[in-house]
């Protein structure tokens, strides 16, 4: 950890009023959610399925259902991380705008951020949805049900159910992009904490920030699509976890 840096980030952080924070997988690593994306992740181990073949195939529902089982645990026992925690103490300061993630683990609203302000552009894992009617509901009886049978579970309306996160090859929702994209244009400063920036749409959120003049800072361990982008402000290499709990702390005290 680098003083200059934290020092650098506090400067920009402390006159912000309306900070836009974006969030990937970088953030809940310290929780003990896996990546899925980097040298290690998930993705290097599993061939995901894609939503076509989801809804069209049985064999690629068990699949996919096996993959959500493996990971469920997991993802049901973790607890947020001071990353977290350092973004709802910003919301209670009255300086967040708009908690934007591309993280499907739910720590954010576990940590306490509020629902008015977290946008979950890739869905969540916290619940089930039906593919038909909409419906969401609890994931704990419908993993117990396809650990018993080894059938995928369906809703009371016949419709497929499957864990409410954006697969491969599924759009995302436009209104939360429109949403995000709205709250870029309204901040005053946004802050990319652990992603890539490599996954659109939803990387294009922060530029929308950027791009309309507000400062823009990148904290990652290892490199960015927007690193050599004009627009960014401040380039932090590193852990999160190092540098946002102890910038926001030193404004919010």
């Amino acid at each position: 950890m680098r003083e200059e840096d934290i020092k650098k980030f506090v400067e920009l952080l402390r006159p912000a009023r309306r900070v836009l924070i974006f969030t990937g997988a970088g953030v809940s690593t310290g929780s003990g959610i896996p990546d899925f994306r980097g040298p290690n992740g998930v993705w290097k181990k599993r061939q995901p399925v894609y939503y076509d073949d989801f809804m069209r195939f049985e064999k690629s529902r068990v699949e996919h259902w096996d993959f959500k089982l493996e990971g469920w645990e997991g993802f049901r026992d973790a607890q947020p991380n001071a990353v977290h925690r350092a973004i709802v103490e910003l919301e209670r300061a009255g300086r967040l705008e708009m908690l934007v993630t591309q993280n499907v683990d739910g720590l954010h609203a576990k940590a306490g951020s509020s629902a008015a302000k977290i946008i979950e552009l890739h869905g969540t894992n916290l619940l089930i949805e039906c593919q038909s009617c909409g419906e969401r509901t609890e994931p704990q009886e419908h993993y117990d049900f396809f650990r018993e049978t080894r059938k995928p579970p369906v809703c009371h309306c016949k419709g497929f159910l499957k864990p409410a996160t954006i697969s491969f090859g599924q759009n995302l929702n436009e209104g939360d992009i429109e949403r995000a994209s709205q709250a870029a244009l309204r901040c005053d400063l946004v802050i990319a904490l652990g992603s890539s920036l490599s996954v659109y749409p939803a990387a294009s959120v922060p530029m929308v920030a950027a791009r309309n003049g507000v400062p823009y800072v990148i904290i990652n361990q290892g490199e960015t699509d927007h690193d050599h982008a004009r627009e960014v402000s401040l380039r932090i290499e590193g852990n999160v976890a190092d540098y946002l709990p102890q910038a926001v702390a030193a404004i919010v005290s």
